[in-house]
């Protein structure tokens, strides 16, 4: 039995006439009838009661017509789905975005927007180091990611989509001599204490920040590690050290801190939107479109 046994069947049980439900369906008369008489006889029940001047559903037909209808409805709906489906419109992005990003308009911009534009997707957001996205991602346990430069090798089956540049910044307490001056450099903080991420909290940053040093020409002394950048800006204020993290951060006020661009031109960190090379699924494809067209210059 097909789908379309079961659409004759309806238009004829709910016109009662064969010829009115051969022209609503396209077809001539009599392969209609044809088709109504295979079906019976595949179903071994007599569906319709008909004579020169009437045709009447059985009892077994009034049955047959619910479930038909039904089963049309649910394979117009599948149709539907699928088409909306192909377009992007439903589903669910596993998106992942590390520390920093919810502090850059970008984010919030991008985000907000895919959701009025597609409300029938699922977002679901993880927050997660550079080093566990890209692991995730590579595996298809995750689909996309805001992610900071690792320091590690990027696989071949992964793509990176530049979407901005922020610029580091000095963390400092304001009673230190540093904070007078309205830009430092990398060298200037030689011999300070370092408030940090762990080394293996898979952020990008700390093995950036290392380089940096040993380019300035000395080690970075880390004094203390937190996992959060609220917790690192707090222990600068609580005089723990100082810190460098990146531009977005600035939007976090804490008394007793300050921040100062870093002017050495390499102090600096990208924010990379991170796919799967091979993934151009539709639900991908108009997540990367929407944080290209905002990642543009305005």
């Amino acid at each position: 039995m097909e789908l379309r046994h079961l659409r004759y069947f309806v238009a004829v049980a709910e016109e009662l006439h064969f010829t009115r439900a051969a022209a609503r369906l396209h077809i001539g008369q009599p392969p209609l009838s044809q088709q109504i008489q295979a079906l019976e006889g595949e179903l071994g029940v007599q569906l319709f009661e008909r004579n020169k001047r009437s045709v009447r559903l059985t009892v077994a037909g009034q049955l047959f017509l619910d479930d038909a209808q039904r089963i049309l409805a649910l394979s117009e709906q599948a149709a539907a789905t699928a088409r909306r489906a192909h377009r992007g419109e439903i589903g669910e992005l596993r998106i992942g975005f590390t520390y920093s990003t919810p502090f850059t308009p970008l984010f919030a911009g991008v985000i907000n927007r895919y959701r009025q534009l597609y409300p029938g997707v699922t977002l679901t957001l993880l927050e997660t180091a550079t080093r566990h996205q890209i692991v995730a991602i590579d595996q298809r346990g995750m689909d996309l990611g805001f992610i900071r430069p690792p320091e590690e090798l990027i696989p071949d089956t992964i793509s990176l989509t530049l979407l901005r540049e922020d610029r580091l910044l000095a963390v400092l307490p304001v009673a230190h001599p540093l904070a007078a001056r309205r830009q430092v450099a990398i060298r200037d903080l030689a011999g300070a204490p370092f408030v940090m991420y762990p080394r293996d909290a898979g952020t990008g940053l700390h093995p950036r920040l290392l380089r940096l040093c040993r380019d300035a020409g000395f080690e970075m002394h880390i004094a203390q590690e937190a996992n959060e950048a609220p917790t690192i800006i707090g222990l600068v204020a609580a005089g723990c050290g100082i810190s460098v993290l990146p531009t977005p951060f600035d939007s976090i006020r804490m008394e007793g801190v300050c921040y100062r661009p870093i002017t050495d031109p390499a102090a600096s960190t990208s924010l990379l939107l991170v796919r799967r090379r091979d993934d151009n699924s539709p639900l991908i494809e108009a997540f990367v479109r929407l944080a290209q067209e905002a990642a543009l210059p305005t």
